[in-house]
């Protein structure tokens, strides 16, 4: 089984997101030691936002590219590759001004691509990412889940997601740490109750 774990969170060492997917990821491998991981920090990948540049590089043939387009051309079929040959994907996704980070956009731009992970016909929109299991390590210094706060966070992450074919989805969610010392202990607390569910279920399946 491929996991790939995904970092967004510009705090470093202190992220709340980054430790709970590390301990997300630390329990996938405990319960399957032949998981392949692969990891990836969009705060350190340089991944384009979406631009007419990048729509110029990929329609450029390969051998009339310059080196930018070449490289951004790199980058962007990597971050598409290891997408759909995960099986697991855990996303860290700290809420920034009510909605994901940019750079959590931007990759997932990179994996919205119609004819390999999604496709229009004559009945809608059709997901073709399926198969896939994904979970959201999400984290905000309010509590905003199920509100209308949130529906540029976790909301729009199980929207795109499903919309690309994936149906096995599910949060491991900290919130309210910027309320007290306290609120942040509960918070972790409830995310790594969550956690242990992932346990179960691994143990389950």
């Amino acid at each position: 089984m491929k996991l790939l774990q995904i970092d967004s969170s510009i705090l470093g060492d202190a992220s709340a997101s980054r430790q709970l997917t590390r301990e997300v990821v630390a329990t996938l491998l405990a319960a399957d030691s032949d998981i392949e991981l692969s990891y990836r920090d969009l705060s350190k990948d340089v991944t384009a936002h979406l631009s007419g540049a990048t729509f110029a590089a990929k329609g450029t043939p390969a051998e009339k590219r310059n080196l930018a387009q070449k490289l951004e051309v790199e980058l962007s079929e990597a971050i598409l590759n290891e997408f759909m040959a995960a099986d697991v994907i855990v996303v860290g996704a700290p809420m920034y001004n009510f909605s994901v980070p940019t750079q959590l956009k931007a990759w997932i731009d990179q994996i919205s691509v119609a004819g390999v992970t999604f496709r229009y016909s004559e009945k809608g929109p059709e997901g073709l990412a399926t198969g896939k299991r994904v979970v959201i390590v999400s984290t905000s210094g309010g509590k905003h889940a199920g509100g209308p706060t949130g529906i540029a966070h976790e909301d729009y992450l199980k929207l795109v997601f499903g919309f690309l074919g994936i149906t096995d989805i599910e949060v491991v969610r900290a919130d309210g740490l910027a309320y007290s010392p306290e609120a942040k202990e509960a918070g972790f607390a409830a995310a790594r109750s969550s956690i242990g569910n992932l346990t179960s279920a691994v143990a389950m399946a």
